[in-house]
């Protein structure tokens, strides 16, 4: 599979957050150290994910993203995905649901048949490359490459783990005013959401999630990588399996999800 030569993407739409959550966020990271210890305390269920330093030892590198779709998915599970916002701090939440879209043999993936086309270059790139899409016109949703050509794997949701009030600001930009506030496990709780509370816009499309400054994937510092954790198979949300036999389950859902 060859993979296209990509320049460097310099988005025309809103790669960050609007102006108006920068500024509240901004008022919050230039408090002085007594306002800011004052202001985390009043901050409910601030995360023990804080940190101020990228871990470069927890990224997960190329290798990591070649393997099979399948595989990919499961183990995508538990997987902390990162944020970079424009002031330096970071949005993380670790990936709890995923879908595994096999490429050309499977009816449901946007490369079946094998179809390549300028909305779906990335699924054909290299295993780790993002692959994002508009649905209805207004919402985005996020998938990442894996081996196989034309496989993806499609992030269906997100637990919050830090940042949860720039998160919920994101959300709620995008909602009706007046609407309630949003709960902590109703921020990334599906595809678009997920995109809406991490601020991934649409010219993240074909970047490397193994290399790019603004977006990667960790390992959870906080689990035991030996640990085997129980995995909910299930068919794949709102579209038909792609054929009979044990393949035909393309969704996969970490049993550890919070309630």
């Amino acid at each position: 599979m060859s993979e296209r030569k990509r320049k460097k993407v310099v988005c025309t739409e809103a790669a960050v957050a609007p102006e108006h959550i920068l500024a509240e966020h901004k008022h919050q990271t230039d408090l002085t150290p007594e306002k800011q210890t004052k202001h985390e305390s009043a901050a409910v269920g601030r995360s023990h994910y804080f940190t101020t330093n990228n871990d470069l030892q927890s990224r997960l590198g190329e290798d990591f993203f070649h393997q099979p779709c399948i595989s990919l998915a499961k183990e995508f599970l538990g997987k902390v995905l990162v944020r970079m916002c424009a002031d330096g701090s970071e949005l993380r939440a670790r990936i709890v649901e995923t879908e595994a879209y096999l490429g050309g043999e499977d009816k449901a993936s946007h490369s079946a048949g094998g179809k390549r086309t300028e909305r779906n270059t990335a699924m054909f790139m290299k295993p780790g490359t993002i692959y994002v899409y508009p649905i209805y016109g207004i919402y985005l949703c996020m998938n990442v490459s894996s081996e196989g050509e034309g496989a993806a794997v499609l992030l269906r949701s997100l637990e919050p783990l830090q940042g949860h009030p720039v998160m919920r600001q994101l959300r709620a930009a995008r909602r009706k005013e007046g609407a309630r506030q949003l709960k902590d496990k109703e921020l990334c709780n599906g595809p678009s959401k997920l995109c809406q509370a991490l601020n991934i816009p649409h010219c993240f499309d074909r970047r490397d999630l193994a290399t790019d400054p603004e977006v990667w994937l960790e390992r959870d510092p906080n689990s035991d990588p030996k640990a085997n954790h129980d995995i909910v198979s299930a068919p794949r949300v709102g579209s038909s399996p792609m054929g009979s036999g044990p393949r035909s389950l393309g969704a996969f859902i970490f049993a550890a999800i919070p309630v």
